[in-house]
């Protein structure tokens, strides 16, 4: 507002006359700011009365008695007296005041009770700008107050979106550093940091004689830490504890969990931890007192370190205060910062999983090997699998060699080395033809019984570990029904001949060059594949993955629409194992298939009218991470007429080696072929030039030969979608207006896997008694920026008396089935609610 000049007074006290009644109005010019221009003072319709300290009986009688008719404006150049010193206060009461000043003219507009007054006159200075003075008034505060009135002040000069010191804080600490801080220089300019200073003492407890933002940091940090350490804190954190504990803990934990501020926390962490020394403060505390507390990523350090010592040492039933290794790394996962140290925990949890099969016992009997596998073993290579799969990456690994050296050396000195000899000695029995059903048995058995529409998706070298986590992740889908069975594959386990034996036949057969032929024709490419497929299901195709990911809806509809049977075939993992650049990748490459055929059957389901779907392999395969050594390789094995491969040698004649066990491979094909297929009784290969040594396949282990036979039903016509959802933007633990706006982001966009959302918004008591007005918002908005899809609501509480010690709740439900989203607990203190009845 700017300074008020005479023509505007006038024009205000002319405002004041309007009407043919007459009127008094009084002005008390407590500072003399007019007195020299009262005499010049022309008005339309009243007359200037200027009174006197020692006058009043005489104006009383003059104005009551003498002149009844003329309107008045009785001008004291004195600060008004109080009640029983003003002998015209009962004429008051039928009167009007008039103020000049910017402070009273603002008390009076806003409602600010009198008593406030030398609050807004202390920082006049603020209302000097239009721009700030709109903005107080936009915070529509009901209830001033001394707090109030200042908190309004900080909240505009650092732009916080609703009047709470916990977001004046918020903004303050999280939108500049914290030396030299911008906003403290603003409050500077008006005369707010004192207030701003008292304010951090009133709320979180903090005093200091030269207080900083720094300090303050510490503070909190502290504070809360103490709150989740199961012992005493270090000496010389104690000085930085405040006593008001209950406020700064809600504080954090609103900061820390914020969808808009959490990584700001972790930069005021690091900074705090800096400050209290906290690695050498932390390293002589009981390990197990930590556990609950997530104030600084030093602790998830500490515990990572503690964690591999026990590893490393192989004691793997080594625990904190009843926590195993894996209940450790579960639940510090979940904490602020298990999102940072996620890749670690989960990498030592699977870690420890492979650790404990230094204990590594199994059966020599095929039937217990395949059931143990089934149920115990192939657990073993999947902790095997994530464990490389994290550790990838990790951009520094120095820290973890001398885990992954031990991981390394069980996996294949303890686990493979056991098992793999007790695998092949036994498959020659001919349980091996009998304990399950057989991968050239997969067409009659899982699609040519069919009664509906089928798409088979066979993923290349997809093993039956993998094959398990694709089924774990579909089962947890409420859309599909599945299942899964194990398949024997064929031996030799490789793509030409896994892939001819899934397809419909009546006779395998395997050339001498390693041609594989399906009742005579070849099947070596997806056109030769669908010949023979279309032979015994006119209705149907085969399709490379690549090709059907890059299709739209109706491009995908007229490809799978009037089919029976559709192969779908995948190749994510050998196409990365298979070459020597790029083996190492094939754990991540298990991954990648997962999600790419778990997409595919959603894709499918809902655009291609597709339902049922069988997902399959041709073969599985044998990964180790350290390079074979020269002492691995099988040298100088071959004979007329061999076809030679690194897991396997199709001969005339049996090869007699040490390492070596043999088959005939009539009995693998089902037929009368009397060669005999040699393999390593370990995880040894034949010695071949090109290509990889890590990744292989071909042989005979559990690895490589028992396959998943997943089956997916997916709900007829359901759309996979999410609701948009909202969360609690502003930093708010305590309400003090019985009228109070808080801001709310949509924490995603909508798109067509997230829809819109209706929701009500309201508080409620500890009784669940609703206190306020209901708020609906649809949250519909497309913006990807964050910023634009914030939201202001205003909430109305009743007039009633509210209690400090008692907890009121932001509730958030679901529209459609009034199904709670979140609720948020706050304090009311509002001064005078219900005070006055009325």
């Amino acid at each position: 507002m700017p300074e008020l000049n005479l023509k505007q007074i006038v024009d205000k006290l002319n405002a004041e006359f309007t009407g043919e009644t007459r009127k008094l109005v009084f002005w008390y010019d407590e500072h003399a700011e007019f007195v020299e221009d009262i005499t010049s003072l022309k008005l339309d319709r009243a007359q200037v009365y200027v009174l006197e300290p020692d006058n009043q009986f005489r104006t009383k009688i003059f104005l009551e008695r003498e002149d009844t008719e003329t309107s008045y404006l009785l001008y004291a150049p004195f600060p008004k007296p109080a009640i029983r010193d003003n002998h015209l206060e009962d004429m008051l009461r039928y009167s009007k005041r008039f103020y000049a000043d910017r402070a009273s003219l603002l008390t009076v507009d806003l409602g600010i009770d009198e008593q406030y007054k030398p609050i807004i006159q202390r920082y006049i200075k603020f209302f000097a700008s239009k721009e700030r003075e709109r903005k107080f008034y936009s915070l529509e505060i009901e209830q001033f107050t001394k707090e109030t009135i200042e908190v309004a002040l900080l909240s505009v000069l650092c732009k916080a979106r609703t009047v709470t010191f916990d977001e004046v804080l918020r903004v303050v600490m999280t939108e500049d550093k914290l030396e030299n801080n911008r906003f403290l220089n603003e409050f500077e300019k008006f005369d707010l940091t004192t207030t701003f200073w008292q304010h951090c003492e009133r709320e979180y407890g903090y005093s200091d004689e030269a207080p900083t933002l720094e300090k303050l940091t510490a503070t909190l940090f502290v504070t809360y830490t103490e709150r989740y350490l199961k012992q005493e804190l270090p000496q010389a954190w104690r000085s930085f504890v405040s006593l008001r504990q209950g406020n700064v803990i809600v504080f954090m934990d609103h900061f820390m969990n914020s969808f808009l501020y959490h990584e700001r926390y972790d930069e005021l962490s690091a900074a705090a931890s800096v400050m209290l020394n906290v690695s050498g403060a932390i390293s002589k505390l009981d390990y197990e007192t930590l556990l609950d507390c997530d104030s600084f990523a030093e602790i998830d350090q500490l515990l990572l370190n503690w964690i591999m010592e026990r590893l490393l040492d192989e004691d793997t039933g080594a625990k904190l205060r009843e926590w195993d290794i894996p209940k450790i790394c579960l639940e510090r996962g979940k904490k602020h910062f298990g999102t940072r140290f996620k890749v670690q925990y989960s990498m030592l949890a699977s870690a420890y999983e492979v650790i404990v099969a230094a204990n590594y016992a199994c059966s020599d009997d095929l039937k217990s090997l395949i059931a143990q596998y089934q149920q115990k073993d192939y657990q073993i290579d999947a902790h095997y699998r994530h464990f490389y799969f994290l550790y990838d990456q990790l951009t520094d690994t120095s820290g973890y060699e001398k885990l992954r050296d031990l991981i390394e050396n069980i996996y294949t000195n303890e686990y493979l080395a056991k098992q793999m000899p007790m695998w092949t000695s036994s498959f020659a029995s001919d349980a091996a033809m009998s304990n399950l059903p057989l991968q050239r048995h997969f067409y009659g058995r899982y699609v040519e019984s069919s009664k509906r529409k089928v798409v088979v998706i066979v993923s290349d070298a997809l093993r039956y570990e993998v094959g398990q986590q694709l089924f774990q992740k579909l089962e947890r889908d409420p859309n599909c029904e599945t299942k899964i069975e194990t398949m024997m594959g064929i031996l030799p386990s490789f793509t030409r001949l896994g892939m001819a034996s899934l397809l419909p036949h009546k006779k395998l057969e395997m050339t001498d060059e390693g041609k594989v032929l399906v009742d005579g024709l070849p099947s070596d490419n997806l056109k030769q594949r669908e010949e023979i497929l279309q032979k015994s299901v006119p209705n149907s195709r085969c399709v490379q993955f690549d090709d059907v990911k890059q299709l739209k809806k109706p491009e995908l509809r007229e490809l799978f629409t009037g089919m029976d049977v559709v192969y779908v075939y995948h190749n994510q993992i050998d196409a990365r194992g298979d070459k020597l650049n790029t083996e190492n990748e094939v754990f991540n490459a298990c991954e990648e298939a997962i999600e790419e055929i778990y997409t595919l059957i959603k894709r499918l389901s809902v655009n291609a009218n597709t339902y049922h779907f069988v997902v399959t392999a041709d073969h599985g395969f044998l990964y180790k991470r350290d390079k074979l050594m020269e002492y691995d390789k099988i040298s100088g094995v071959s004979g007329k007429g061999a076809y030679v491969n690194r897991r396997f040698i199709v001969t005339r004649d049996a090869i007699q080696e040490d390492g070596v066990s043999s088959d005939i491979l009539g009995r693998m094909l089902g037929n009368d072929d009397n060669r005999y297929v040699s393999f390593p009784v370990s995880t040894n290969v034949f010695k071949v030039a090109g290509g990889g040594q890590n990744y292989v396949h071909g042989g005979c282990s559990p690895q490589e030969l028992l396959l998943p036979v997943i089956h997916v039903k997916t709900e007829r016509g359901h759309v996979e979608t999410q609701p948009a959802s909202i969360a609690l933007v502003s930093m708010v633990h305590k309400i003090t207006n019985l009228i109070t706006s808080l801001d709310f982001i949509q924490t995603e966009p909508v798109s067509s896997v997230v829809k819109e959302t209706s929701y009500k918004l309201f508080f409620v008591s500890e009784q669940n008694e609703r206190i306020s007005n209901e708020c609906n918002y649809l949250a519909d908005r497309k913006d990807n920026d964050p910023q634009k899809r914030m939201f202001r609501l205003r909430f109305d509480f009743k007039n009633q008396k509210y209690h400090r010690n008692k907890r009121y709740y932001l509730v958030a439900l679901d529209e459609k089935n009034d199904s709670e989203v979140f609720r948020h607990d706050v304090v009311i203190d509002i001064a005078f609610a219900n005070d006055f009845g009325f």
